[in-house]
């Protein structure tokens, strides 16, 4: 590992945010000029832009440094810079910008941030972006995705002057900027600085991990967690910062500290890695903690990995000397039961009995509310999963029914609503389709679009319901997946979700035709009608299916109530009688 190339916090950082009285003067002139109002991902990379975290960025990336950055990870004077840093627009936007015109940038409440003078205004081939910068056109990378399905399709470059950076309301005492962070270094008497990069809560083995290599490099350690952007389904970062303030007790005193990244990551691994150092340099920290396919977004759906894993740590050793600052492998750290410690993977004697749980078998262990050793985590981290993630008998959740109309679902929906009120413990909310048309989208009619927008609102009802602790039970028709896969994500991120499909046949549907809405479908006179003139998809994803011509609606209930009991959603007879 080298260790020659220290220069304590870092190199010149730059600062593109301007002095009051040019603030004043900008937001006075902003009320003629065009303004974009940024996106989340963009309100992450303006911070770091005007912080000077991505020093040496002055603004957004011009045409001739963003083509550069994709073929061969520089800016055009030769400066290492591995991630296109862009600003994506409208056209409507693009088509009111030329050289050297002003556009504002704005946050989501409106308030002037920068001032962006425009250098390029230009069409990206995306594809072919993703293609060099991330080694792949498969959407199932996220970053491709965000590319192909979330870019707008044009890029403006240029130069920034800062008015004002973004406010935070959480976590403030955390969130410094690189020359803060090299600030608080100095105080402390620190040289050497190892920063721990970190998506996820951290444990017994990550604590391990980064006192084993702090202490072989006689170095201090930054914690330095991503809050920006980071995978789908990654543990938001409120839950993530009380467990590190919480494992940062169990560092000896005076040699470890944490400030949050406002970081939107791209999961671009190798590439990735080498962006992170940058930054970590910008920060004042002189080695960045790398490990197995670092910053990757894992397999494709193939199982085939994105990346090799150790791609990252070797582009990053490549240009470690170029940069400044040095990589530290991450050491695979197991839990050797004999030793009542964790010891490197490598150091481990083949035979030896090791212990470990998987982030699976550990969501399996919140869920259920089953027992976490203290040999895995400490109590205070753990403590704070289950404040966020309670066992699924505490949880709320949504059930989800579609089926063409007709099929028994409002009935069984109705039936099911009964048996949960006889329950109690938890609040209980019916969203069927007639109730929701009445109440939620009375002014909206039937095509595909206005379907869209009735079944999004249902969604997002029942998901406020499940994470505030209640239940909601859904019974619209629900004919398209692509929504029913929006609904479930977004109701998922906050509870539970049980998606059950009523499966009876078309020709039944028409026999039963208590509304005669089939007959004035053949007749014509209601048009696209799902399962007449409208497709109708069935789920292959369904948890439950049921079948209503054989079976009674409470009979079909019934079966709900069983799969609730069996995923622990509902307790059973003997639980509820432990309880009392």
């Amino acid at each position: 590992m080298a260790t020659h190339l220290i220069e304590p916090h870092g190199g010149t950082l730059v600062d593109v945010m301007v002095d009051d009285d040019r603030a004043n003067e900008l937001k006075e002139a902003c009320k003629e000029y065009p303004s974009w109002d940024l996106t989340g991902r963009q309100l992450c990379d303006l911070e770091l832009l005007l912080c000077g975290g991505f020093s040496p960025l002055r603004g957004f990336l011009a045409k001739d440094d963003y083509q550069s950055v994709c073929k061969d990870m520089r800016l055009t004077d030769g400066t290492l810079w591995p991630m296109p840093i862009m600003l994506d627009v409208t056209e409507d936007v693009a088509k009111q910008l030329d050289k050297g015109a002003k556009l504002a940038l704005r946050d989501m409440e409106g308030y002037v941030l920068a001032v962006l003078t425009v250098e390029d205004v230009w069409q990206p081939d995306l594809a072919a972006e993703a293609e060099q910068v991330f080694g792949t056109t498969n959407t199932e990378h996220p970053a491709v995705a965000y590319l192909m399905n979330q870019t707008n399709p044009w890029y403006v470059g240029g130069t920034l002057e800062g008015v004002k950076r973004p406010t935070h309301y959480d976590f403030a005492e955390l969130r410094l900027t690189p020359a803060q962070v090299r600030e608080r270094f100095r105080t402390l008497g620190w040289q050497k600085v190892v920063a721990f990069q970190t998506r996820n809560p951290m444990h017994r083995a990550h604590q391990e991990l980064t006192f084993r290599a702090a202490a072989d490099l006689e170095a201090n350690l930054l914690i330095h967690p991503v809050v920006g952007k980071t995978k789908p389904g990654d543990v938001d970062h409120y839950t993530r910062v009380r467990c590190y303030q919480a494992i940062l007790k169990h560092y000896p005193h005076n040699t470890a500290t944490m400030s949050l990244l406002p970081l939107a990551m791209r999961m671009g691994g190798p590439r990735e890695a080498v962006w992170h150092a940058i930054i970590r340099k910008n920060y004042g920290c002189t080695h960045l903690i790398v490990g197995r396919d670092h910053a990757g977004p894992g397999k494709d759906s193939s199982g085939t990995p994105f990346y090799g894993p150790y791609d990252a740590q070797e582009l990053l050793q490549k240009h470690e000397q170029e940069l400044g600052i040095a990589m530290v492998p991450f050491k695979m750290m197991v839990y050797v039961p004999d030793r009542d410690a964790y010891m490197p993977v490598d150091e481990v004697d083949e035979g030896t009995k090791t212990l470990s749980i998987s982030g699976t078998e550990l969501r399996e262990r919140l869920a259920t509310g089953r027992e976490i050793p203290e040999w895995f985590s400490f109590p205070g981290v753990v403590r704070e999963l289950r404040r966020t993630y309670p066992p699924r008998s505490k949880q709320g959740f949504t059930v989800f029914f579609t089926g063409l109309s007709g099929s028994g679902k409002s009935t069984i929906a109705n039936v099911l609503l009964v048996k949960l009120l006889e329950m109690g413990g938890r609040p209980v909310t019916l969203l069927d389709g007639d109730i929701v048309r009445k109440n939620l989208s009375s002014e909206l009619g039937f095509s595909k679009e206005h379907r869209d927008i009735n079944i999004r609102r249902i969604g997002f009802v029942a998901s406020e319901i499940t994470k505030n602790g209640g239940i909601a039970i859904c019974a619209p028709i629900a004919p398209y997946d692509n929504i029913r896969q929006e609904n479930k994500a977004l109701i998922s991120a906050g509870g539970g979700y049980i998606l059950v499909h009523v499966a009876t046949s078309l020709e039944v549907c028409e026999q039963r035709d208590t509304k005669g809405l089939y007959a004035k479908a053949r007749a014509g006179i209601i048009k696209e009608f799902t399962g007449v003139s409208d497709p109708y998809e069935q789920p292959d994803d369904a948890d439950l299916t049921l079948d209503t011509v054989e079976t009674t609606p409470e009979q079909c209930a019934q079966q709900v109530i069983l799969h609730l009991e069996h995923e622990g959603y509902i307790g059973t007879g003997d639980e509820a009688a432990a309880d009392a």
